[in-house]
This record gives structure tokens, sequence and C-alpha cells, in this order.
């Protein structure tokens, strides 16, 4: 059986990247360490509690430009925040790009429902799977008993926007609002195999 539910997003999963490049490491982790310093500073000043953000990543390697045939460095720091508040988006992704972000790594949709909604999709899931029993039985003149096992094939997707952060939607009308994000709807799908003892 099948249960399906359907949510508009109330949060967003965005990670974000400073990268600096320069032929000295010590400069170029000199001049990440203060992007991602001013980019930490805005991210708390736009009043993110500090468990909904980590950094995930931060490494700095030797390169080769082979079209210049020359060595460099790479310095890369990651952040993901989680977004409660998915009408901060503009204002937080504007601020953290003018605060040294140079990459936009993804955007995932979440809700804060999900363990509620898993929940009612797994009830309608076992009903479609009751319905579907009774069907095949009816023919057979027998009655569908009691289950016997349950098996949860269960799998959440979050939809992920294609450039969403960096794509703006300019409207015709000037005075309204800009929108550059595409929520959508988070579909959450239970399926269940139950084996019914048949009466």
């Amino acid at each position: 059986g099948e249960g399906k539910v359907k949510t508009e997003p109330d949060q967003a999963l965005i990670t974000i990247s400073v990268e600096s490049k320069g032929n000295d490491a010590a400069d170029v982790k000199k001049e990440n360490d203060k992007k991602m310093d001013a980019v930490l500073k805005l991210i708390k000043k736009a009043n993110i509690a500090k468990e909904d953000f980590q950094t995930q990543r931060v490494s700095l390697n030797p390169n080769y430009d082979y079209e210049k045939k020359k060595n460099y460095y790479l310095a890369t720091q990651t952040v993901q925040i989680l977004l409660k508040d998915l009408s901060k988006y503009d204002e937080l992704m504007e601020g953290t790009v003018d605060a040294g972000i140079n990459r936009i790594n993804n955007v995932v949709f979440k809700t804060s429902k999900l363990t509620q909604l898993q929940s009612e999709a797994r009830k309608l899931a076992m009903k479609d799977a009751k319905l579907k029993a009774e069907d095949y039985v009816s023919v057979l003149g027998q009655k569908v008993g009691r289950a016997m096992t349950i098996s949860d094939n269960s799998q959440t997707y979050y939809p992920q926007p294609m450039y969403a952060a960096m794509k703006t939607m300019e409207r015709s009308d000037a005075s309204a609002p800009r929108e550059t994000l595409a929520v959508g709807e988070i579909n959450i799908t239970a399926n269940v195999t139950v084996s019914f003892i048949l009466e």
C-alpha cells in the first residue's frame, strides 16, 4: 500500500562556501578565514540559533593551473545553515554573498512537521494495503483477517531547486517584492507491504 501527504516546506537547509585562491598558502588561508569570519558574524546577526549552523568542511590544498602552467593554493570553508524562516532567505543569501560567500552548494527544502506527516502517510498506506487486499479476496469469497507482518519500505524525498539561490525572477511590477524561491511542495510517501491472514 502507498500513502502520500503533500506539504509546503517551511525550512531550507542551505550549504554555502567561501573559496580563496592565491600563490601563498598562508595568505590564502588568512583571506579565507577573514571572509568566513564575516559570514559567521552575519549569520549570528540574522538571529539564527547556534545549533542551526555548522562548519561542514575546511580545506587548504595545492593545485596546478595547466593553462598558466603554475601552482596555486585553494582554501575552502563550507557552512551549512538550517533556515527556519523562509521569508529571511533573500536577505540572508544577499548578506552572505556580500560578506564573501562565492559558492552556493545546495538548497534543500524541508518541513518542521516531518514526523507528524510521516505518521499520516503510514496510516494512509496501511488503509491502502487493506483496501487492496479486500479487493483481491472479494473475488475468492474470503475475508481479510488480522495482519501477520508489516514491512515499511518508505523513503523521504526533499526537492532541490536548481540554481534557486543564483537566479532571480524579476517581476514586471517594480514595486512588488522580488521573489527568488519557488518552494513548491514536498511529497511525503509511505510504502508498506502487509501480509494478512485470509479467512
